[in-house]
């Protein structure tokens, strides 16, 4: 039996663990937590979840070392060396270690004794969750630093909470490396509408006693800064190790690196000269490297990215690079109401798609994307223009519902219960997107009957 050790603990190495049964696995995290959902850290924040929900299950021959910090890979050796100099033994190495946040250039963050200010939070662990989370009841103002995913997520939360909420973004309109301007617009304009004030264009230079300074001249006075933008791959590691890293630590499509018995994952990993940052990537990146290490056939090319927006009020899907992609544009925009659906098309197939304010038919469009189904001349415009009487479309049992876990509609009906859904198929633990769907699936799964009864 061969040793995989895993440096990092996180959602992708929990995925990978899962499915190496036949192997020695040991995880290694420096977080005093077991590995948790950090996508439903908003929702924590929010107070919709309790942190109990966030827990990833891990397989009993899953060894989880918490508290452990490895200070160099001795390739050599096959050998890791410990904070505290011990040495551990691997047969393949996976890294996992995910991206670290950096601090925007903003001046008065850290004070002169180098502690950041109080006002002062970051959001990417469980620990900043509960930190914030314990600051929320003593202010009455926060501004967040950031309109992507996470910024947006986070300011929805907080303004949930009660908090008079602003998000300040440099660029010129939310999501903008997701999303078109015309999205991002409507976006501002529904954060508008729920409470929230937004600053594109603008950027935060200064944290003084009166507030937060913008370069446009504007103090937004705040008790809470919320820093959401800013980060890159943990790549130090591999870099000391003498690894090919570029922005990421460089992976083929078997996930291995400029060492074969070397392996990365997750944020920290650059597959075709990019880094996703996204959570569907990563588990689609473990399942392909726990076949590969079981010595089966799999490979990995980096086309599916599915990208959803977990706010309360705010319903946002995005699938591949729609702001990349090559072909022409079908689209569909209101902005009185709040939506608008952008697809790509190449050939016939679905290539990219936003999907801001309706995501009545993600379903649909998932599956055609997924499957690179030909759609004829009339058919994406169809997609985004759903007929708002007609009954919802049924999916066949092997339409993807859960992006982030890979189930089926098939799996899910195969189900009794939410949570046995939970459990058996990981539906609904990832970004949450899926869970309406999943709820119909069961509510209209065949109730079993005893042939043969009489009444």
């Amino acid at each position: 039996m061969s040793r995989v050790v895993v440096i990092g603990a996180g959602m992708a190495a929990a995925r990978l663990a899962d499915g190496l049964a036949d192997h020695e696995v040991v995880l290694l995290g420096d977080e005093a937590h077991a590995p948790y959902n950090r996508i439903l850290l908003s929702a924590v924040l929010e107070g919709t979840h309790d942190t109990s929900a966030l827990t990833l299950r891990l397989a009993d021959h899953v060894d989880l070392r918490r508290r452990t910090r490895v200070v160099e890979i001795h390739r050599d050796e096959r050998e890791l060396e410990l904070a505290d100099r011990s040495r551990l033994r691997y047969d393949e190495l996976v890294l996992a270690t995910g991206s670290i946040p950096t601090l925007p250039p903003i001046r008065g963050l850290v004070q002169i004794d180098g502690r950041l200010d109080a006002r002062v939070h970051a959001f990417r662990g469980l620990d900043d969750c509960l930190r914030l989370d314990a600051a929320v009841p003593y202010a009455r103002r926060a501004v967040v630093v950031g309109g992507g995913l996470l910024g947006l997520q986070v300011a929805r939360a907080l303004s949930v909470r009660g908090l008079d909420t602003e998000v300040v973004e440099g660029g010129d309109h939310l999501l903008r490396t997701q999303v078109d301007a015309a999205a991002g617009a409507i976006l501002k304009r529904d954060l508008q509408r729920l409470g929230t004030a937004v600053y594109t264009g603008a950027r935060a230079t200064r944290l003084t006693a009166d507030g937060l300074v913008l370069d446009n001249g504007y103090t937004l006075e705040t008790d809470l800064v919320v820093l959401t933008a800013g980060g890159r791959p943990s790549t130090a590691l591999a870099r000391r190790a003498g690894l090919e890293v570029r922005r990421g630590v460089v992976v083929d499509d078997q996930l291995r690196t400029s060492d074969p018995h070397v392996h990365a994952i997750g944020d920290c990993a650059q597959h075709g000269g990019r880094v996703t940052g996204f959570v569907p990537p990563a588990w689609e990146q473990a399942g392909v490297l726990a076949r590969v290490l079981n010595g089966e056939t799999a490979t990995y090319d980096g086309s599916r990215t599915v990208a959803r927006l977990r706010a309360t009020g705010l319903d946002v899907a995005v699938l591949g690079d729609p702001l990349e992609a090559d072909g022409d544009v079908v689209e569909v925009s209101n902005p009185v109401a709040g939506s608008h659906r952008r697809l790509v098309v190449r050939d016939g197939v679905v290539v990219a798609a936003t999907l801001v304010g309706d995501l009545s038919r993600v379903g649909l469009i998932t599956q055609h994307f997924d499957r690179r189904t030909v759609l004829g001349p009339h058919e994406p415009g169809a997609l985004l223009m759903p007929e708002r009487t007609a009954p919802p479309p049924v999916l066949p049992d092997d339409a993807e519902v859960c992006a982030c876990a890979g189930v089926s509609a098939g799996a899910v009906r195969a189900c009794s219960s939410l949570d046995e859904a939970r459990d058996r198929t990981r539906a609904t633990t990832g970004c949450g997107g899926c869970a309406t769907t999943v709820r119909q699936l069961l509510a209209t799964r065949p109730v079993p009957t005893l042939e043969g009864t009489r009444a």
